[in-house]
């Protein structure tokens, strides 16, 4: 028998949304509710109420960000008629991913997709490998004919010089590496 899942209240999706930018700030990896709940006008009971547990209220966070990702991939996609070609979109990425308001949102997505790899049995379970499952669909609209492989190393490329950015802040020749290799990609 079908379960239906009810929606959150308006109270489960403001303290989401407050504690989804308390996370873009402070991070998951050290997450405890206590300085959570205050920092955004609740309390932990509160929190555990809504959210089920600590683990629940991770993957509300990461489903959030997630969303931010999911809504990147759909308006890429309605902003053509016809495929516009892997190298397009990857520029298109590429810009969206290392513009410096959204430096937060990007640090959180590495720190939960490493979390993912490293504790793949938490609420972090699955979460690097839906990333990957959605990004490559976004790059084999882009340019059907184009082989898995090198939609792999398009979004390899991406990530690889994300995570640099990250680290570094040196946009320059983090942009300078995608387009090499961009251009070589004929």
């Amino acid at each position: 028998m079908p379960t239906t899942k009810e929606a959150p209240s308006a109270r489960q999706q403001e303290l989401l949304e407050r504690a989804y930018s308390y996370s873009l700030t402070h991070g998951l990896a050290d997450l405890s509710l206590r300085p959570l709940a205050s920092a955004i006008g609740s309390s932990p009971r509160v929190l555990l109420f809504l959210f089920g547990s600590k683990d629940g209220l991770i993957r509300a966070l990461l489903a959030r960000g997630r969303a931010d990702q999911l809504e990147l991939l759909r308006q890429t996609e309605q902003r053509y008629d016809a495929p516009p070609g892997l190298t397009v979109i990857a520029r298109e990425l590429w810009t969206w991913l290392a513009a410096p308001e959204r430096r937060p949102l990007m640090t959180f997505w590495v720190e939960a997709y490493g979390r993912s790899l490293v504790a793949p049995e938490g609420p972090w379970a699955d979460f690097a490998r839906s990333t990957v499952d959605d990004w490559l669909e976004l790059l084999a609209a882009s340019e059907p004919g184009q082989t898995a492989a090198r939609r792999t190393a398009v979004l390899a490329i991406l990530r690889g010089a994300l995570i640099d950015l990250l680290a570094t802040g040196d946009l320059e020749r983090t942009t300078a590496a995608v387009e090499d290799y961009l251009a070589g990609m004929h």
